[in-house]
């Protein structure tokens, strides 16, 4: 093989390289129902109801400073924990979200998106394999989250702590992450029993899961929290979910 052929054939392999290392890792939920709320929560955790999701695959971690520069190559906008490239992306608001995963499907042609709510909350709890923990893959914090009182006040490089049932990483701590709903407090006394997706309207959008600035406050599995949808906190990011349909 000529030099310029060699060349070639190891810069393709550099970029597919760069690609598979970049390109979302994510993990098949296989559907089913669940009881989602707690009577042991908030207000807005109640009632405890019965709702049915179809599959779905969601990010296995969190998305990452490395895949947002990847696809935002022009967010001039500060990590408020910069270049730390494997840790959780954060200082990004809903719609700059919704950007990454237009530009994402652009590259990809596929159709990710950001998990529902209840999508949320069922693989949290470990999907079909859930064995009823507090928080997402145990029953002590310590073991599965990065908090205030052992994150140093920071975040860290995501699948670094214990996954969950169904070997998803930081879906308790690291950062809170953004979910696709409005965010209603009086949601679950409405009967969404298939696929729900939450309010029509709203102001706010439900975040999940707690993050590196709290204690056990949003840890839990079910706890529902709120954020506006255009402000940058440094505490929240976000990971990605696609259908499991042929065509998505």
């Amino acid at each position: 093989m000529q030099r310029s052929g060699i060349i070639l054939v190891l810069l393709l392999t550099f970029i597919i390289s760069g690609l598979s290392q970049l390109s979302p890792e994510m993990v098949f939920v296989r559907g089913g129902k669940f009881l989602m709320g707690s009577n042991l929560g908030g207000e807005d955790e109640r009632p405890v109801h019965e709702v049915f999701l179809n599959d779905f695959y969601i990010g296995k971690f969190e998305v990452t400073q490395a895949q947002w520069k990847w696809i935002m190559d022009q967010d001039t906008n500060k990590r408020y924990f910069e270049g730390c490239g494997n840790c959780p992306v954060e200082r990004v608001n809903w719609y700059n979200v919704v950007e990454f995963i237009e530009k994402l499907n652009q590259k990809m042609q596929l159709n990710y998106r950001l998990p529902t709510e209840a999508e949320w909350e069922y693989a949290a709890k470990g999907g079909h394999l859930s064995r009823k923990f507090k928080f997402s893959g145990s029953n002590s914090v310590e073991k599965v989250a990065w908090k205030d009182g052992n994150s140093g006040n920071m975040t860290h490089p995501v699948g670094m702590k214990r996954p969950n049932e169904l070997d998803i990483f930081d879906m308790s701590g690291n950062v809170f992450e953004w979910c696709s709903d409005w965010y209603s407090p009086d949601y679950y006394q409405v009967n969404h029993s298939v696929d729900p997706t939450g309010p029509e309207v709203g102001t706010s959008r439900v975040i999940r899961g707690g993050s590196w600035f709290f204690d056990h406050s949003g840890l839990r599995v079910t706890d529902r929290e709120s954020g506006n949808p255009g402000f940058r906190y440094g505490y929240v990011g976000f990971r990605l979910c696609r259908s499991a349909s042929k065509n998505q």
